[in-house]
């Protein structure tokens, strides 16, 4: 190949390159991101709670420094996420349902969850003693946010049907109205929680 045509094709390839550049790396990002700022500026910007208390989209922990749980608060379901809820180490346990360590960590949970909310072992919902896939889940389910009804309403003073109606407000929807289980965001049910104790 002469020393022309290799010119040539170097300033074809180079060309292609900072065009392709302009328009895959710059304009369609500018455009996707504005449709996401217009048609949907609160997921876009990361679903954020108010008062910088973190995002929507990422569960939370609501315990002591030592790891107990706060009795005037909802707990979250626990998180294999690094120190947990961590979203720079988003991930499982990665252990199966017949790993001795899962089945004990769970027994472990189930029975602290059953003292903490005086009920039986059998009464703990699934989502309080196993983490999600993700380990960053900010949801719990119904059944677990009404378990904790009393112990949060004793612990604030306030009446337990006071708290169980906040709770039901607060339920979202099976997503397209028929994919997963109903759900509460438990970040946002003590945010509200806060909010309508401050008023």
């Amino acid at each position: 190949m002469s020393t022309r045509s290799t010119l040539r094709t170097t300033g074809v390839a180079v060309r292609a390159m900072l065009l392709l550049t302009l328009v895959l790396g710059v304009a369609y990002t500018l455009v996707v991101t504005g449709i996401g700022q217009l048609a949907l500026p609160f997921p876009a910007n990361g679903s954020p709670l108010p008062d910088d208390k973190g995002s929507a989209l990422i569960g939370q922990s609501f315990t002591d420094a030592d790891g107990e749980a706060l009795p005037e608060y909802f707990q979250s379901r626990p998180s294999a996420a690094g120190d947990g809820y961590d979203g720079t180490s988003s991930s499982g346990s990665n252990l199966g349902p017949e790993n001795a360590d899962l089945v004990a960590a769970i027994e472990e949970r189930r029975a602290a969850i059953a003292e903490r909310e005086g009920v039986s072992e059998d009464a703990v919902p699934a989502d309080a003693v196993t983490a999600s896939g993700s380990g960053l889940d900010p949801h719990i389910s119904v059944a677990y946010a009404l378990l904790q009804v009393p112990r949060v309403a004793e612990a604030r003073g306030l009446p337990e049907q006071q708290v169980r109606d906040l709770v039901e407000s607060r339920i979202q929807g099976r997503d397209l109205g028929f994919l997963g289980e109903e759900r509460i965001n438990a970040a946002e049910l003590n945010l509200a929680l806060d909010e309508r104790e401050g008023e």
